[in-house]
């Protein structure tokens, strides 16, 4: 799998498009074209369908641990500005930083790796970005920093192995990524990963706000109003798909690291003592999800984190990971998270911002001596009608990434083959071969030739089509490389009007990946094709 096929692909058929690119681009925003914003939107609605409005499906409720429900949300991107400090985000959502004094670049001090090397008497650690390429790169820097050429290579005698830069205490023999200079590299400093804004007038610290860097916080201020408004009983869903911002400091592989992007989260609430059954069944239900739709086994991984590497609120948490092809060879991306969150949220929204190692309430007074990050002292435990208990409930968060999302799919889904010409001739075919269901159009409908009253029936055959699905209409070259330009968009069926549907109202209808063409009536392509998608 060729990464930059895929990127190449993607831009050439309308998937995805650098923004602001008439301008020079701006790095880590992208936009979706017209096959782009339709796949996203498939996605998108793929999940709703499954994990929302289908979720009481037979085949849902048979793993659950018990019968459930799910509503949903739409919160603003913009909220109070203390739910960040209660949720731990104003505090410790952060990535430590670097910056190079000479060439006034900034660096994610965890993403420079390097390797001590020494020459002519000299010895320094060069480093360069993570990367597949980075000793190649290293050595290059190295021989140019010794005022070496090719030649003189075996005049590098490196010493131990590639090691990350944070375990480097001294910078002053470290040699930057882009340094000519040895020394140049600040010390590491945090740097806040929340997009800072004003509301209203007020352009000070009085106005200041924060765009949201995860939907999941909009959700848990909002559990007794949802709770209130619809009387469910515990377990409860509660989903929402919408935007989130993150200020990284080095966006990379396209779309997998973004400073805009959207999540599709659930927080998902119930008992204490059931709570690491439906953990288990969260992460059930999500890995089979990608299976459902086309991810193969191969490519995807459940990875349970170590007790160091989990949060410190959650009793448990695993990534579904996927092979993305800009990973080294067995390395893995992450897709998404399924984390037992407690009951941290909802306590840190009642009582104030816990102290991440003791877990107990800490409290920050301001100027005039009263708590400056206090929690809104509302009520957000649950009383079950039945039982009489109350308990603040445990959560479980699967949150996913709808734009990883959608790039594993367009990942998953390319494929290079080779199929013969209408003369007869091997063609490389670039092909997109998406699940019915996540393909940006479900058919194209061609006439065969622009005569005999071909296109007349085939417009007509469209616009019947095209209030169920999303369909295409080409007229344009021949059948072959319409049927080509329509397996790079990664349309399933194509629908050919020939001179055989004047007589018995029959037209072809072939397959994308199976290129079967079968011979089917005008009055039943409709049922075929709804049958085919959700098969």
């Amino acid at each position: 799998m060729d990464m930059d096929s895929i990127v190449s692909l993607c831009k050439r058929r309308g998937f995805l498009f650098q923004s602001s690119e008439i301008y020079g681009g701006l790095q880590g925003f992208w936009d979706y074209g017209p096959l782009g914003v339709e796949l996203k939107r498939n996605v998108k609605d793929a999940w709703w369908r499954d994990m929302v409005s289908g979720h009481d499906d037979m085949s849902t409720l048979a793993g659950a641990p018990s019968p459930y429900a799910m509503e949903g949300l739409d919160c603003t991107i913009i909220m109070h500005p203390q739910i960040w400090k209660c949720s731990g985000h104003y505090d410790l959502f952060h990535d430590y930083m670097v910056d190079c004094r000479e060439t006034k670049k900034r660096y994610r001090h965890d993403q420079v790796n390097g390797r001590w090397v020494e020459a002519k008497g000299k010895k320094v650690f060069v480093t360069a970005p993570a990367s597949d390429e980075e000793q190649e790169v290293m050595t290059k820097r190295a021989l140019k920093f010794f005022g070496l050429r090719n030649k003189n290579i075996d005049d590098l005698k490196w010493d131990g192995d590639v090691v990350c830069l944070t375990t480097i205490e001294d910078f002053g023999e470290v040699l930057g990524p882009d340094a000519k200079e040895k020394g140049t590299l600040t010390e590491p400093r945090e740097f806040n990963l929340m997009f800072k804004t004003f509301v209203g007038a007020l352009s000070g610290e009085e106005g200041a706000a924060y765009l949201r860097p995860e939907t999941a916080q909009g959700i848990f201020v909002n559990f007794k109003n949802v709770l209130d408004s619809t009387r469910h009983r515990l377990p409860l869903g509660i989903a929402q798909i919408g935007k989130s911002f993150r200020n990284e400091i080095t966006p990379r592989n396209f779309t997998f690291r973004s400073r805009e992007f959207e999540q599709m989260e659930i927080e998902f609430f119930c008992h204490p003592d059931e709570s690491h059954k439906w953990y288990q069944f969260w992460r059930d239900r999500r890995l089979k999800w990608y299976h459902d739709l086309g991810v193969s086994s191969d490519n995807l991984i459940m990875r349970e984190h170590s007790p160091e590497e989990a949060a410190h609120y959650s009793t448990g948490t695993a990534d579904i990971e996927y092979a993305f092809p800009f990973m080294a060879e067995g390395e893995y991306g992450e897709l998404e998270g399924i984390a037992h969150r407690g009951n941290f949220d909802l306590r840190s929204h009642m009582e104030g911002k816990l102290d991440e190692k003791s877990d107990t309430l800490e409290v920050q007074l301001g100027d005039d001596g009263k708590p400056k990050w206090k929690g809104s002292g509302k009520d957000l435990s649950y009383r079950d009608d039945l039982s009489g208990e109350k308990y603040i409930p445990h959560v479980i968060e699967p949150s996913a990434g709808a734009d990883r999302a959608v790039l594993a799919f367009l990942c998953e889904a390319y494929e290079v083959d080779e199929q013969p010409d209408e003369k007869g001739k091997m063609q490389k075919r670039e092909v997109m071969k998406f699940h019915p269901r996540l393909a940006p159009i479900k058919a194209a409908v061609f006439p065969l030739v622009k005569k005999d009253g071909m296109p007349e029936v085939a417009k007509e055959i469209y616009l019947t089509l095209k209030k169920d699905f999303k369909v295409f209409y080409d007229e344009k070259g021949s059948v072959g490389k319409r049927y080509r330009r329509q397996d790079e968009a990664g349309t399933p069926y194509c629908i050919t009007v020939d001179g055989q549907t004047s007589e018995d109202q029959t037209v072809t209808i072939r397959d994308r990946d199976t290129l079967a063409q079968d011979r089917v009536k005008i009055d039943e392509l409709a049922s075929i094709i709804r049958n085919r998608i959700e098969s």
